[in-house]
């Protein structure tokens, strides 16, 4: 006997089979009873999340012999024909393979004469949207003035490529990913009436890699069963699905906690030597300060909606490294850190740096703790007072009470947006501390004119860097990051320069004006580094209080 798939095994038979789709189930159930059926109805929905299944099971539940009923028999002949896919009035059409007109108008034929021995003649179109724009055409006229024998179910995944003209013809069913927590709850139903023996923890993994879709988690449980036999265990798994071990995620994540660079660098280091790809385990990573923050989040709540308990029981001691805010902090990191290696031509090493950087941050401080040194500061230094209008200013006596210092926040707490006062060694901070390895290949360069909407950067000729900074897709990376600086659009123009001119570019940098000299007084004033080592942020604009003084 031919082996038949779990995912053809265990098809939904009823309405209240369909996993994770009941709000279609109870419409559905509801139009039956209250004899209020449309002639056509469409599907909608991710590949794999019951959408065929559900088409078949309203088919059954029209040509029941019992019915329409909303829970068909599954004994009478049409029930059994429909099942095994061999009915003679329920007609399944792949749109992919009968995309032309001539097949939609052998259907428009077939509809006009009545069914053989059920109530409706159905008619199921899978993959809709891949009819031919005159295929559609000729499909709208049955549409228009169905004959009341005829039933039309349409099935697709991009719903937005059918015509308006089809789709206000027919009622719209929008189906939904499924979470993991149910596809689990599927694979463990399905593992126990197969006697397979598997973990929770393992049925999990795989739930996550179906990414919403049954099919796929039914399809992947069949390759485990096919390569771990009755008993599967946990290595099995993570080395079928290519996922990176748990231990060692773990040791990742324990080491970024207790901000351990060695360890984090070494961890790195393991995950290349085994082969394992570097952004699918910077989201394994996330998935990890995940579990950890709702853990930390429902830690004293019974049946809580974080981790699976074996996984808390693993992460629990973890939870005891940090606070919830440095959780929060890292996760935003490593979500910005796997956006970045989409780009990268570096993987690796835009990881090590990124992981490196969270691995330096210092505990989070609770914001109430910051406000109170603040103001204790101010007692200490004579209280400080908001700066006076320009006008009220000029009037003022000289005094040696420090310039008026704007300070922005840390990177991490600062919003992004344009702001003023900025200037190209600001710049180059706010760089470095988002893409480090660009800062030092721009900072290889040397600055040569910066106006409102220019910089001019030399490099030596024939250098790695010009060619690197006259690649479209590196101007257009700080390009972007220049107007998130400045707050206007700037453009980046690379200039060559011979090894003589390189070099005494290098070395003829301008005298500091008035105004970077009043910044660097400024910032050295006891009171100012007092105050941004408190906050943990930088000086952003110098504003001079003394009658004469020159504005940055």
């Amino acid at each position: 006997m031919s082996y038949l798939v779990l995912a053809r095994k265990w098809r939904p038979q009823r309405f209240d089979e369909l996993v994770g789709q009941e709000h279609v189930a109870r419409t559905l159930e509801n139009a039956i009873k209250s004899g209020r059926i449309h002639h056509a109805f469409l599907f909608c929905g991710p590949r794999g999340v019951g959408k065929t299944s559900a088409a078949r099971i309203l088919a059954k539940a029209l040509n029941c012999e019992a019915g329409p009923a909303p829970i068909p028999c599954g004994q009478c002949q049409s029930c059994r024909e429909i099942t095994q896919g061999t009915g003679v009035d329920v007609f399944e059409i792949d749109g992919a393979s009968n995309t032309g007109v001539d097949d939609i108008r052998e259907l428009r034929d077939s509809v006009r004469y009545l069914p053989t021995h059920s109530r409706f003649k159905i008619f199921i179109i899978d993959e809709v949207h891949m009819l031919s724009i005159n295929a559609f055409n000729a499909l709208l006229k049955v549409l228009e003035e169905p004959p009341p024998h005829a039933k039309f179910i349409f099935a697709t995944t991009e719903s937005h490529k059918i015509p308006a003209t089809i789709l206000s013809r027919c009622q719209r069913f929008d189906f939904r990913r499924l979470p993991v927590g149910k596809i689990t709850a599927q694979l463990t139903s399905i593992t126990g009436r197969e006697s397979i023996r598997i973990s929770p923890t393992s049925l999990h993994l795989i739930a996550r890699q179906a990414d919403g879709s049954m099919r796929d988690a039914l399809s992947t449980l069949d390759q485990v069963i096919a390569f771990g036999g009755e008993a599967i265990a946990d290595q099995d798994v993570e080395a079928l699905l290519g996922v990176v071990d748990r231990r060692l995620l773990l040791e990742t994540a324990a080491a970024l906690l207790r901000r351990d660079a060695v360890t984090v660098l070494d961890t790195i280091q393991k995950v290349d030597e085994i082969g394992f790809s570097i952004r699918p385990f910077c989201k394994d990573l996330i998935e990890t300060f995940r579990a950890l923050m709702l853990l930390k989040v429902y830690q004293s709540t019974p049946n809580h909606p974080g981790p699976l308990p074996a996984e808390a029981e693993l992460l629990q001691p973890l939870t005891e490294l940090a606070e919830l805010a440095d959780l929060q902090r890292d996760l935003a990191l490593l979500l910005k850190l796997e956006k970045e290696l989409s780009f990268s031509s570096f993987p690796q090493i835009a990881l090590e740096t990124g992981l490196l950087a969270i691995s330096h941050l210092p505990a989070a401080r609770p914001l109430g703790e910051l406000i109170e040194q603040l103001a204790q500061l101010e007692l200490r230094i004579g209280g400080a007072r908001p700066p006076a209008p320009a006008v009220a200013r000029a009037a003022a006596p000289a005094s040696r009470t420090p310039n008026a210092i704007k300070i922005r926040p840390s990177e991490s707490q600062q919003p992004s947006g344009p702001e003023a006062g900025k200037d190209w060694p600001g710049f180059m901070a706010y760089l470095n501390s988002l893409k480090p390895m660009l800062a030092t290949q721009l900072g290889n360069g040397r600055l040569q004119a910066l106006t409102p909407s220019r910089a001019e950067i030399a490099f030596q000729e024939n250098s790695f860097e010009l060619r690197l900074m006259k690649e479209t897709a590196t101007q257009r990376d700080v390009e972007e990051l220049l107007e998130r600086y400045f707050g206007r659009k700037m453009t980046l123009a690379p200039i060559s320069l011979a090894a003589d001119e390189f070099r005494a570019a290098a070395f003829s940098a301008p005298e500091p004006g008035p105004g970077e000299k009043l910044r660097r007084d400024a910032l050295d004033h006891p009171a100012v580094k007092s105050a941004l080592k408190i906050l943990g942020g930088e000086a952003e604009t110098v504003i001079p209080l003394n009658p004469g003084t020159a504005e940055e």
